[in-house]
Parts: structure tokens; sequence; C-alpha cells
């Protein structure tokens, strides 16, 4: 059994095309969007920012929204390890091995390790049950 992700396409991190479909239009400009978050999270009020692009105060606070849909199934995950865990992982990553296919290839030499371990073990016999003692040796 082989052991082999999907290695992320290559739009992976952009935003979905249904989620931009949902968001609203707004009077800025991606690039004038992305600028007044950057001032906001400087602390800039958003009535300042509206003045300083000279548009309305909704028109700021659509681009200043969060917006995300849920997806029904995650293609990524996060893996909490220990250090000592990720330490190792990172030692066995192999020049700019990407962490998703160093992972991938650790499993599957994992996977065929046990597969020849387990051919080649004898196989396993049921136990006998133990003897129970048919009186108490009281009596």
């Amino acid at each position: 059994m082989e052991f082999k992700g999907k290695p992320p396409g290559a739009g992976s991190g952009e935003m979905s095309r249904t989620t931009a479909a949902l968001r609203p239009q707004i009077a800025l400009t991606p690039e004038e969007a992305a600028k007044a978050r950057a001032l906001r999270r400087r602390g800039e009020a958003p009535e300042a920012i509206a003045a300083r692009f000279g548009v309305e105060l909704p028109e700021v606070e659509k681009a200043l929204v969060q917006m995300r849909s849920p997806r029904p199934e995650t293609t990524r995950g996060t893996l909490n390890v220990t250090l000592a865990a990720h330490r190792l992982v990172l030692a066995e990553r192999r020049a700019e091995e990407p962490l998703w296919q160093t992972m991938d290839r650790l499993l599957d030499e994992l996977l065929r390790l046990r597969a020849e371990a387990a051919r080649r073990a004898p196989p396993r016999r049921a136990a006998a049950p133990a003897a129970l003692p048919l009186f108490d040796a009281e009596d």
C-alpha cells in the first residue's frame, strides 16, 4: 500500500471564486482595500480611513469586514505534534522538499516497513485458555 498525498494546487491559498462572488461590491480597489485593512491594524479609525480615500464610511466598513464561507471538506490540516517530533520531521526533510511531501514520504515508509514485518513474522496462534481449577484447594 503506497501512501501518496495530493500536492497543493497552483492557486492554493487564493480566495475561492465562490467567496469572491459572494462579497459585496465596494468603492475601493483591491489595493486600496488592503491599504485600508493595514491602516485599521495600525489603529486608525474607520472614519479617518474613509476620509483618506474619499469614500463613504459603509464602503470602508465593507472592506474591513472579514467574510469567510465554511468549507465542507478541508484539503489540508494542521499536525499538532511535540517540538521533538517537529524537529524529527525537519531533519528528515530533503533539500527544499515541502513539509507535506516529507510527511507523505515518512508515512509511506512506515506503512511499507510494517507490511514487510507482518509478512516476515510467523503467524500468530490463538493462545490456549488457562486451565481453571475444578474445585477450591481448601476442599
